[in-house]
């Protein structure tokens, strides 16, 4: 573990950008930043538009460490390269910013009122490479649609299982048990993730250490506790499909959370924008939710 890393994500200023859209997200990021699917054909094609699309976004002087601490990557991303760099290499050594792996294969069927991780072959390779390619920790997401204790406990419990997992190989795995934002129980059902969350922590080995991905609460400052568990590097919140205006006034409300933001961080991006505007937008989305994330 990059001791260095694991200082600036523990007590820096920031947020982390989630640039991790994959498999079935990816054509619906790239319609979002203006690319419709007759611009490519096949997924080879898909990729190296949505690499060139992170690159830009990467590269960009709006993109800096004194706003961003990490940036959550794909696979296919961090196998790619930037100016003669892997993605990661070049996030740390030419900016500053943590790089981070999305793991999960997507999502199972809903069961229990939850959507667990689908089994995710090869992990232990993955891991090897993503330790090969200067990774620091890993992202895995499931999703909580119901105030089911059953099922939200199987949620916590697998993240659990592969975070152990994850920590032996000397990356931080950040943990995110996602709640459906439109869900009518939506309180409810952090009321139990909590409980489950705070059991699980208490488990850990003294070592271990993990980050937590929420979804922005219902209750202000909610999870505030959770921040001073030993094991917890740093809390962060997943916008869930607010807007950005929206998710940041809701995060500038929850002290010692970060944001971890995907749409809210490219909203409003487009291919077709002149490099002066394309850095303007993001500029100005980058010092919004950086301004939330410093409660």
């Amino acid at each position: 573990m990059n001791t260095e890393q694991l200082d600036r994500m523990h007590t820096g200023r920031g947020f982390i950008a989630a640039l991790d859209q994959s498999g079935g997200s990816t054509p619906k990021a790239l319609r979002q930043y203006g690319i419709k699917e007759d611009r490519y054909t096949g997924d080879e094609e898909m990729y190296k538009l949505v690499h060139a699309m992170r690159t830009r976004i990467i590269q960009s002087p709006a993109f800096q460490s004194q706003y961003i601490l990490g940036a959550i990557l794909f696979e296919n991303t961090m196998d790619r390269s930037i100016d003669g760099q892997f993605t990661a290499d070049y996030l740390w050594k030419r900016k500053g910013v943590v790089p981070f792996l999305k793991i999960d294969q997507g999502l199972a069927e809903p069961q229990h009122g939850v959507q667990l991780m689908k089994p995710i072959p090869g992990l232990d390779d993955l891991l090897g490479r993503a330790v090969d390619k200067h990774i620091f920790g890993t992202k895995m997401r499931s999703v909580i649609h119901e105030a089911n204790p059953e099922g939200i406990h199987l949620v916590v419990q697998q993240q659990f299982e592969l975070a152990r997992q994850i920590a032996a190989f000397g990356l931080v795995p950040i943990v995110e048990p996602e709640v459906d934002i439109l869900s009518p129980d939506k309180q409810a059902s952090e009321q139990i993730l909590k409980r489950e969350l705070a059991s699980h922590l208490s488990e850990l080995d003294e070592d271990v250490k993990v980050m937590l991905k929420l979804s922005l609460p219902t209750e202000d400052d909610f999870y505030r506790d959770l921040t001073a568990d030993p094991h917890v590097v740093r809390i962060v919140a997943l916008s869930g499909g607010y807007t950005q205006a929206e998710a940041n006034e809701k995060l500038a409300r929850q002290h010692g959370v970060i944001a971890s933001f995907s749409r809210a961080l490219s909203q409003g991006l487009t291919d077709q924008q002149s490099d002066e505007e394309f850095h303007k937008t993001l500029s100005a989305s980058i010092e919004a939710i950086y301004e939330a994330s410093i409660t």
